[in-house]
């Protein structure tokens, strides 16, 4: 990756969240988010006692014990600096659901700070390198899949398309409108109504390769989960890749 000069990079310093399910499951992807924010010049600061910021419990409808879990994630975030996350979703949560939360509580000027300060890598990356060269190449044809979330609380597609735009070799196989649907994951569709989620999922696998891409890239691991199973289940010649990795130089290792 060529250098960055910025002064801005050099001293900025993130915290880092790594979600739960890219913890458990994908945990490349949060070393590939490391890895893109040192490239860039960051100093990363990452709280090993951080742990979910309470979206799946919320989505349930688990309240309570969302608001137990979301107090320990506004405390393992107390501070001033950006939070930098890999996970659109997780970000449109404490940015669109926390009010519901926490408005009007103790802990009311922490949640509003902290939804404030959090913030995707793909605008995060957008917001320090206008031009958005990043000197890395992925020779291969590319389904870019946002999900849900990304595209209709915290919308991030325009920013996706520009960075892929960038890399050398990729080629993005689908337009803006094209495919513009949920892979099926959908909170907990795939638990709740799984022959209607597989279909979903099918769906989206099969428009990927009747435009011939060779991955499906996504901006949240909970996508690649769906389709990853999807995939094998099925035997499938087509994988699943975050942005993330493609970003930082790591996707073909």
């Amino acid at each position: 990756m060529q250098s960055i000069n910025s002064e801005k990079m050099k001293k900025e310093v993130v915290d880092v969240f790594i979600p739960c399910h890219i913890d458990q499951f994908m945990p490349e992807v949060g070393k590939d988010l490391m890895d893109l924010l040192g490239k860039l010049g960051c100093e990363v600061n990452y709280n090993t006692e951080q742990t979910c910021c309470s979206k799946h419990l919320f989505e349930n409808g688990n309240f309570n014990e969302a608001q137990k879990v979301g107090e320990k994630f506004l405390d393992d975030f107390n501070g001033s600096r950006n939070i930098v996350t890999c996970s659109t979703s997780c970000v449109s949560y404490v940015k669109n659901q926390f009010g519901k939360l926490f408005y009007n509580t103790s802990y009311h000027n922490s949640y509003k700070s902290v939804a404030s300060r959090m913030i995707d890598i793909v605008m995060y990356v957008k917001s320090l390198k206008s031009d958005c060269e990043l000197g890395v190449s992925f020779p291969h044809k590319v389904f870019l899949h946002n999900n849900c979330q990304a595209k209709n609380a915290y919308d991030v597609e325009d920013e996706c398309r520009l960075l892929l735009g960038k890399v050398e070799g990729l080629q993005l196989v689908n337009d803006p409108c094209e495919c513009n649907n949920c892979c099926g994951f959908g909170g907990g569709l795939y638990y709740y109504n799984p022959a209607v989620s597989e279909e979903m999922a099918k769906r989206k696998v099969q428009q990927a390769l009747d435009l011939g891409a060779e991955y499906i890239c996504s901006d949240d691991v909970s996508c690649m989960l769906q389709l990853n199973a999807y995939i094998k289940k099925h035997k499938i010649p087509i994988k699943t890749i975050h942005i993330v990795s493609i970003l930082a130089g790591n996707a073909e290792h």
